[in-house]
């Protein structure tokens, strides 16, 4: 960035005394809100061809402004345009630099409007974009999940409650449970998309114009569905700024429980997964470790993007109406929520990509100790004790063979009956670890069936996702 050649503002004719460096670096949002230039050059773009078409500015002005924007937009994408810390922001930079080129023709772009909705307009228009692309993201992971699941279809895992075994589940099953959490966390990008989706630009400062401005012509040009109804509301609603960074805190939350799963699964203690060399590093002092960094990284970085969140909402609680210079902060917590969360997803989808399930690992630890001791409970209501009194009658099966060493597999026939006269010689199909996994028939359950369902709904959702990605492609 430039160094500052001009501290005198485009709005210092009102002022005797421009801020000195240091206040002027403090209050800028240019190092910050620069990532939006083409937002803004769009934004600037319609709004002169709507002021030209509404006879406010002549269409001489408005072909000189818009040759004059796209120049700078070349420049920009170039990596050629310099920008200038007195400028404050992403507009000013952008309107000055037009100015001085085109003349008279470049100060007549801000009639009409007030940084206030155009920067709520740049905003806007930025979230709709990145929402899209993080949508996109997740659909990916989901990918992955998906093949992973439709891989290792017959697998069988412990399942576990407080981190202790509980029943066996498929594999496939378990990585569905991380699908869906995708699922719902697409549809809440889905939702920060649609609620940033109307168009502030004609709300002026606060009040509206006295021009004759069209404003369903620039949201038209701009790809917005509708235009923001309440002047005041429109410069100083961020809520669609909130639905946004929620919905990234959701996101990297889930995927801060799946990089956790990662992490215990491929430490030596579960062996059930194996990272990539690509996504492990090694020790600086022991040769023969391989740690799970990467996966640590997206776990910890959850910390940051649940920052973000608090962070825009205790700015936004105590404003009052309408523009506060507190909301230039909303955007460099914002950004960061969002670049973590889009870096982390790459991550992840890449690392769900090369990992290597230990199957049979899996199925020896879903195939111990207790994990048919439900299944056990449920035999013994069949046979019409009361699940309470079966529930006690396993317990202590289980306390007893716990104390002597052993397991259910280490049971006969008789050792069963032992326990209860309700058990009969079937007694050991019951602790067959695939005939307990296949009896969970019931919807959304581990069986086969509902699982091969699952699947299929999972496969559809992804789809219907991928369709409307499809249909909200930026109209440029």
């Amino acid at each position: 960035m430039g160094g500052s050649k001009n501290l005198k503002a485009l709005w210092g004719g009102r002022f005797e005394r421009s801020p000195g460096r240091f206040l002027t670096e403090f209050g800028a949002s240019l190092p910050v809100d620069r990532r939006m230039w083409e937002e803004d050059i769009r934004g600037s773009v319609a709004h002169a061809r709507m002021l030209a078409a509404q006879g406010i500015i002549t269409p001489e002005d408005a072909e000189e402004i818009v040759s004059g924007l796209f120049g700078i937009r070349e420049e920009i994408k170039a990596g050629e345009f310099e920008w200038d810390i007195a400028d404050e922001d992403v507009h000013m930079a952008i309107e000055r630099v037009l100015t001085e080129r085109i003349g008279p023709a470049g100060a007549r772009l801000h009639t009409g409007r007030s940084r206030n909705d155009q920067v709520a307009t740049d905003t806007r228009l930025y979230v709709k974009k990145r929402a899209r692309d993080i949508a996109y993201r997740i659909s990916g992971v989901r990918e992955e999940l998906l093949a992973a699941a439709e891989e290792h279809a017959h697998c069988v895992v412990p399942g576990y409650t407080h981190l202790q075994r509980a029943q066996p589940v498929l594999l496939s099953h378990h990585l569905l449970a991380y699908g869906w959490m995708l699922s719902r966390d697409f549809t809440r990008m889905r939702h920060a998309f649609e609620a940033a989706d109307a168009c502030p630009l004609g709300a002026a400062a606060l009040a509206g114009t006295t021009y004759p401005i069209d404003r369903d012509m620039v949201a038209g040009q701009l790809g917005f569905s509708a235009v923001s109804e309440n002047s005041m509301d429109a410069v100083s609603d961020r809520d669609f700024l909130v639905d946004l960074v929620y919905a990234c805190a959701m996101c990297q939350t889930h995927l801060s429980r799946l990089a956790e799963e990662l992490i215990l699964w491929s430490s030596e203690e579960f062996g059930f997964v194996v990272m990539d060399d690509a996504y492990s590093t090694g020790s600086s002092i022991m040769p023969q470790k391989k740690n799970p960094d990467f996966a640590e990284l997206v776990r910890g970085k959850t910390g940051s993007v649940i920052g973000s969140l608090v962070a825009l909402l205790v700015t936004l609680k105590g404003l009052p109406l309408a523009y506060n210079k507190d909301m230039q902060e909303d955007k460099r917590v914002a950004f960061d929520a969002i670049d973590t969360l889009a870096d982390c997803l790459q991550v992840v989808q890449g690392m769900l990509g090369s990992l290597s399930f230990n199957t049979a690992r899996m199925r020896e630890a879903a195939d111990s100790g207790f994990m048919a001791a439900t299944d056990l409970a449920d035999y013994l209501v069949g046979k019409g004790m009361p699940f309470r009194e079966a529930h006690e009658v396993v317990g202590k099966m289980v306390l007893e063979l716990e104390k002597s060493g052993r397991s259910l597999h280490d049971l006969s026939a008789e050792g069963f009956a032992g326990f209860s006269c309700e058990f009969d010689p079937d007694v050991s199909e019951i602790t067959d670890v695939d005939r307990q996994v296949g009896r969970r028939g019931s919807a959304g359950g581990t069986g086969h069936d509902p699982v091969r369902k699952q699947i299929a709904q999972m496969r559809t959702s992804i789809a219907g996702d991928e369709a409307w990605l499809e249909a909200t492609q930026d109209p440029e």
